[in-house]
Parts: C-alpha cells; structure tokens; sequence
C-alpha cells in the first residue's frame, strides 16, 4: 500500500478519536480548580468564594446535576453565578435541584443571552469572525429561574448593584446584563464602588474590555465572568483558537489582572473568568479543556 493512499485513513482515524475523546469523554469530565486570589485587607481571614458559570443545562443531563449537587460540600461561604444557565425549555427545575445546596449559601447572579434564548444550530466557522450576526433561537423561562434564585436570597445583578454581609464582611456587588446581546447598562451602575466595602465585586457574563475597564477605573477589587468556555476546543501549546469576545486569547479562562489607569487600581484589578460546565447542544465536544467550576479562596493582600 502506497503512503498516499494510507496517510489519509491515518489522519482520518485520528480525526475520529479526537472527536470521540471530545464528545465522549472530556465533555463530562467534571472538574473543580482552585486559586487564591489576594482581594482583602491586609490581615482579613480567608473567605472561600464559588464561582459556576455557563452550565448550559438541559433535564436529562444527570451526572452534571450529581456533580453541581457535591459542590454544596465544598462549604463556600459566597457562590457567584455568571449566566448560561439553560439550554433547553424544561431545564429550570432540574437546574434549581442541582443548586439546592447552593441556594442556602449567600450567592448572587447574572443573566445571559443562554439564559433568554434557547441553542440552536450554528455554523462553527462563524466564530472565527470578528462580526457574524448571531442566530437567537426560541425564548427560554429564564424569569423562572430568576424567580427560583431570589426566592433563596440570591441577589440578581443583572444591571444592577447590591451588597451583602458574608462571613461578618461587607461586599458590595455591581453587574451589568449581557454585553453579547448588547443588553448591558452599566449607566445603571456606575460610579466608585464603595471605599468602606471589605470588597469590592463585579459581575458579566460576557467580559467585553468595554465594560471590565469601566468596572476596573470604578474601583471593584475582583471582576468575575464567563461566556468563554475558556475556548472550549485548546490546541496544546497554543491555547484557544477563538474567545467568542473581545478577550484577547492569553486571558480567556481563570485568574488575570486587568488593568486599566485607575488611582483606586494602579496595579489593576484582578478577574476570573470561567471556563464554564457545559457546552451548546448542537456543539457537545471539548477538547484540552473540561468542564469546570471553580473555588476562589480570596486572601489578604500583603500589606
């Protein structure tokens, strides 16, 4: 057999077990990091803060639900929800299951555009334009699950500020709505985050540099966001191909600085971005990044 003949079979196999592995495995391979980042005072205690985001959760999805349900256990003493929610009309009741445990904890949320609007099918190509138009598909019971989520006491961010007292310390919170769908006000929210705070957080779903620099030159000592899926499909040793967003590559998942000229941030603010638990319907393959939620153990800045 000739080399021409066997090289494409060969790369024909290893595109079929690359797709396996992405769809199969990686997929469901349910993962919690961990990293600690220095927000607080100078001598404050420790406070352990979970962050989930994009869970695009449909009802049948039962080992995702089983692993949200064990997060409870990890016992955080604040727990952020950055929008995705949903991916399928009948997803809110178990959505709101899987968060039980959860919803007892101080927590607090934003919507997003798979909060609203149901997946549809999309051409995956388009993402590595900078301008497509984007297909938004049936609406989804996203004030249901609103609903659920402040009926538990979770503040709803969206365009909006609030605060709360965890663990005996005060945090002050602004988010703004879905910049993807051009739903974000941050009028709404601005001015100096509160000097007399013990923290300072701001929320997004999409982090769009418009609005982290806007957060940044306010004064919020951590921003938290999603939307990415941390590229979703890694090649390694390079990173993600696309950001879905105007995050450049180096910064698409987990901890950063951004830094913006600010008098209150001169060395910037520090950001989170998550890579997300779930994925479209329509695109269920990850690769060189699983799903994954994460625990943010804030910590004292030196002083």
């Amino acid at each position: 057999m000739r080399w021409y003949t066997v090289a494409p079979a060969v790369a024909l196999a290893s595109g079929a077990a690359t797709l396996g592995y992405a769809g199969l495995y990686e997929r469901t391979r349910w993962t919690l990091r961990r990293f600690d980042v220095p927000v607080l005072a100078p001598g404050s205690a420790p406070l352990r803060l979970l962050h989930v985001s994009d869970i695009h959760m449909t009802a049948g999805q039962r080992s995702k639900q089983e692993w949200l349900a064990g997060l409870a256990g990890l016992r955080p003493h604040l727990v952020i929800d950055t929008g995705d929610n949903l991916a399928g009309q009948d997803a809110v009741a178990p959505t709101l299951r899987a968060l039980d445990g959860l919803l007892d904890v101080p927590g607090a949320f934003v919507t997003s555009s798979n909060d609203y609007y149901a997946p549809k099918p999309k051409n995956p190509l388009k993402y590595f334009k900078k301008k497509h138009k984007r297909v938004l598909g049936d609406a989804l019971p996203w004030r249901d699950l609103r609903d659920g989520f402040t009926a538990r006491g979770w503040l709803d961010l969206t365009n909006a500020r609030g605060e709360l007292v965890v663990d005996g310390r005060r945090i002050v919170f602004a988010g703004v709505d879905d910049p993807h769908l051009k739903r974000d006000r941050y009028d709404d929210v601005a001015g100096p985050a509160d000097p007399t705070a013990d923290l300072r957080i701001g929320l997004v779903h999409a982090p769009e540099p418009r609005v982290l620099d806007r957060f940044a030159a306010d004064g919020y000592d951590l921003l938290l966001s999603g939307h990415t899926h941390g590229g979703q499909l890694r090649v390694p040793g390079y990173g993600a191909l696309v950001t879905n967003c105007g995050l450049d590559r180096a910064r698409v998942r987990w901890v950063s600085r951004w830094t913006v000229p600010s008098a209150e941030r001169p060395n910037g603010t520090w950001m989170h971005v998550s890579a997300g638990l779930g994925t479209s319907p329509y695109a269920p393959v990850r690769f060189a990044c699983p799903p994954e939620a994460t625990l943010l153990t804030l910590t004292a800045r030196p002083a």
